[in-house]
């Protein structure tokens, strides 16, 4: 009984995998078979989009080659059209070479002609000299015959003749060119200097050796002086500069020939009396900074006045002599403004002349560098100044210049007498030294005195340091034909009866005034 359950069980598994292979290979070969549809369907597709692409690219192709051959057509119909323009212009071109042969074949005709005429014309000359040559031998055997000279004997003698007098002639002439170009000389000379001086002005500067300390009250006296004077001896301990304490109300009198230790002073004093901490210890202190202070102070001014004259390439040693001459002077002027006033001077000169402006202003602004030395010395100042020059490395003609403006070596540049006449010019300026203060007073008043000798004169006022005098007139007395006159007069008094620097411009003023009073 078992043994039957087992094989129909065994029977029915092996009718059931027989039934499901059945089955499997019905259902591939269905698979198999919408495969190889599907594949049919789809390779149609794929042919179908290829001849449609196909179709396509021919199209575009097409339309390409049409593009392109519309392209070459223009290509070639714009060549032919600049064919045809050449050729154009080439016939133009033929045409008038046509033309220029015809009318160059006129003319040598026309040339040749004249040519010919031109011979026969010479031919008649020539005959005709001829001619006059046998007349001339005639009148010159003639003549021989008559003056009993040959015609070589009567040449020679005109011509030593005429040499004498042209010899003659040239010196006169040379005489006279060589005079007329010393005045020439001497009259522009003048009047470079003169257009010199009128084109430079400067400030006065005439600097005294004390210094007025101004104070809000003589309380402050007392307080400068300190406790037994303690206080105003260590201002002058740390400063070298006498403080003299007088009954002039509200101020303080620094004395010392030096003026920068005159300086320190003044700003030192002007510290502790806006601070108002004043004793021996605070003194000192404010000294040593003041100091300081003034010698950063001095090489600014030396760097504004070299970038003021355009003056570069300075060494900075040079630079801090130029900045410490603004605490110096000389014959009461002040030696920067001086050394500036050459500079310009000589910069302007040195133009005139054709000459190196730059270089000019240099050796005038360094002429006098030798007359503020730390130390005192005994070698004159024009070499101790070329000395530094060469030093710090300045050009030969620079220390030339710096070294002859005293005649003490020998010039060997155009600039060294520059320097020298415009050092003279700027010391000579009216005014501007002490010495010759009086004589300048003295010459304005002059000035003014001898337009009141003319009639008619009601003021007169030398101004621009006397190089203008203004002369008012009544209008009365004097008519607008008589002040031309008038000026004309006083001028010519000037010129007779004063001695002076450069021009006096004379100018009259005449005018008509109405007053009334309204009542």
């Amino acid at each position: 009984m078992d043994t039957t359950v087992l094989i129909i069980a065994v029977a029915s598994a092996l009718g059931g995998l027989v039934l499901g292979r059945l089955l499997m290979g019905i259902k591939a070969n269905n698979i198999i078979k919408a495969a190889n549809a599907k594949a049919k369907a789809i390779q149609r597709k794929a042919h179908q989009q290829g001849d449609r692409l196909k179709k396509d690219k021919i199209l575009q192709a097409k339309e390409r080659f049409l593009e392109l051959k519309g392209e070459h057509e223009k290509v070639i119909l714009q060549r032919e059209k600049k064919i045809l323009e050449v050729e154009n212009r080439v016939k133009d071109k033929e045409a008038k070479l046509n033309n220029e042969l015809n009318r160059t074949k006129s003319l040598s005709k026309n040339l040749e002609d004249k040519s010919s005429t031109l011979n026969l014309k010479l031919e008649k000359l020539e005959g005709q000299k001829r001619t006059l040559d046998q007349q001339l031998e005639q009148q010159i055997q003639k003549l021989e015959e008559l003056s009993g000279y040959s015609a070589e004997q009567a040449k020679e003698e005109l011509v030593q003749s005429l040499k004498d007098r042209a010899n003659a002639s040239a010196m006169s002439y040379v005489q006279t060119q060589l005079e007329e170009a010393k005045l020439t000389v001497d009259q522009e000379a003048k009047k470079l200097i003169v257009s010199t001086i009128q084109r430079i002005g400067t400030e006065e500067a005439v600097e005294n050796c004390v210094s007025v300390f101004n104070l809000e009250s003589d309380d402050m006296k007392g307080r400068i002086i300190g406790r037994e004077g303690r206080n105003i001896r260590a201002l002058e301990a740390a400063t070298g500069v006498e403080f003299i304490v007088d009954d002039t109300p509200e101020a303080i009198i620094l004395s010392c020939f030096d003026p920068v230790r005159r300086e320190i002073a003044r700003l030192a004093l002007h510290r502790l009396v806006t601070d108002g901490r004043i004793h021996p210890a605070r003194i000192e202190e404010v000294v040593r900074k003041t100091s300081k202070q003034i010698d950063n102070e001095i090489i600014e001014v030396g760097k504004r006045t070299v970038i003021d004259l355009g003056i570069h390439g300075l060494n900075p040693e040079l630079i801090k002599v130029v900045g410490r001459m603004k605490y110096r002077s000389s014959y009461g002027q002040n030696l920067l403004q001086h050394s500036r006033e050459v500079a310009k001077l000589c910069g302007v000169m040195a133009s005139e002349l054709g000459l190196n402006a730059k270089l000019a202003k240099r050796a005038g602004l360094l002429h006098d560098i030798g007359k503020v030395p730390e130390e005192e010395t005994e070698v004159p100042h024009a070499l101790l100044g070329m000395e530094w020059a060469e030093k710090y490395g300045e050009k030969k003609e620079v220390c030339n210049a710096i070294g002859a403006h005293h005649d003490e070596i020998e010039m060997t540049s155009l600039l060294s007498p520059i320097v020298q006449v415009c050092d003279a010019i700027s010391g000579a300026r009216p005014g501007a030294r002490r010495q010759v203060m009086d004589s300048y007073v003295q010459r304005l008043k002059d000035l003014e005195n001898i337009a009141y000798d003319f009639n008619g004169v009601n003021k007169a006022y030398a101004i621009q340091a006397g190089r203008e005098l203004r002369v008012v007139v009544e209008s009365e007395k004097v008519t607008d034909e008589q002040a031309a006159g008038l000026s004309f007069e006083i001028s010519q008094k000037i010129q007779t009866d004063m001695t002076y620097p450069g021009q006096v411009k004379v100018t009259v003023i005449r005018e008509t005034r109405a007053v009334n009073v309204a009542k």
